[in-house]
């Protein structure tokens, strides 16, 4: 199934733009305030906002990508952090991110097709005694099995 990117609406755009005229020295704010109103930087809303404010488009994107906080993908409405780390590792989390994968088309660092999960692989989350360990969109799931948690995440909406 392909990936459909909605419209972009520029009226946010518009706004933030205003909000930080004449202000060459707020990229990162710019930046942040974009990434808030969108769930990430679009290609497409970079050329303007580097059109309206005169910043280089090579400077947005130096910062952009300087910086981990932004991101230049769109993600998925759902943030699944699956650990990776050693103990998680010998407990099974990568029959868990198998499982993630067959069910929702989703690959580590991807996100589905619908945008509704996104996936990243982490190396601890400092909960070891519950390995293995999940954690999506803030919440920590312990001791998951591959079955029963996907079953969970498709309840999400």
């Amino acid at each position: 199934m392909p990936s459909i990117e909605p419209p972009l609406d520029l009226a946010q755009l518009q706004a933030i733009l205003e909000e930080f005229e004449g202000q060459k020295g707020a990229v990162i704010p710019m930046l942040q305030k974009i990434q808030e109103a969108y769930g990430y930087l679009p290609k497409d809303i970079m050329v303007i906002a580097s059109r309206r404010t005169k910043i280089p488009l090579a400077q947005l994107y130096g910062v952009a990508t300087f910086y981990a906080q932004f991101r230049l993908k769109r993600r998925g409405r759902h943030l699944i952090r699956i650990c990776d780390g050693t103990a998680c590792h010998v407990r099974g989390a990568p029959k868990t991110v198998q499982a993630l994968e067959n069910a929702f088309s989703l690959e580590p660092g991807g996100t589905s097709p619908d945008y509704k999960y996104s996936l990243e692989i982490v190396y601890c989350v400092g909960s070891c005694g519950l390995a293995p360990v999940a954690v999506v969109d803030g919440k920590v799931y312990g001791q998951t099995r591959p079955e029963p948690f996907v079953r969970q995440l498709k309840k999400l909406e």
